[in-house]
């Protein structure tokens, strides 16, 4: 028995979420635009920049990921957890549950 054959329905497996290129490739411009947000405000607090400027930059910042959290929170949604469920599991969609609080705080 080969270690996938073993490991099929156990708890510590790696999980992946196959997506297709161009999906991939808008998250990760997404998660660009973020990292640049992030590496700005770095900067604005080295350069002394004032408050107001730069939590401008912090709600931009947090808009951006909470927006990319979002976007795939609805893809998790459609592609693991309805198909979870019309295999008749609802671990997926107690998990989802479980974050989709922690998204929403």
């Amino acid at each position: 028995m080969n270690k996938q054959e073993c490991c099929k329905d156990c708890q510590y497996r790696m999980r992946k979420t196959p997506r297709e290129a161009q999906e991939k490739r808008k998250m990760q411009n997404r998660l660009s635009r973020i990292e640049g947000q992030i590496k700005g405000i770095m900067t604005m607090l080295e350069e002394d920049r004032y408050c107001g400027d730069i939590l401008n930059q912090v709600v931009a910042a947090e808009k951006g990921l909470r927006a990319f959290g979002s976007e795939l929170a609805k893809s998790h949604f459609y592609s693991c957890v309805i198909p979870d469920i019309a295999e008749g599991s609802d671990e997926l969609a107690n998990e989802f549950i479980v974050l989709f609080e922690q998204l929403s705080r």
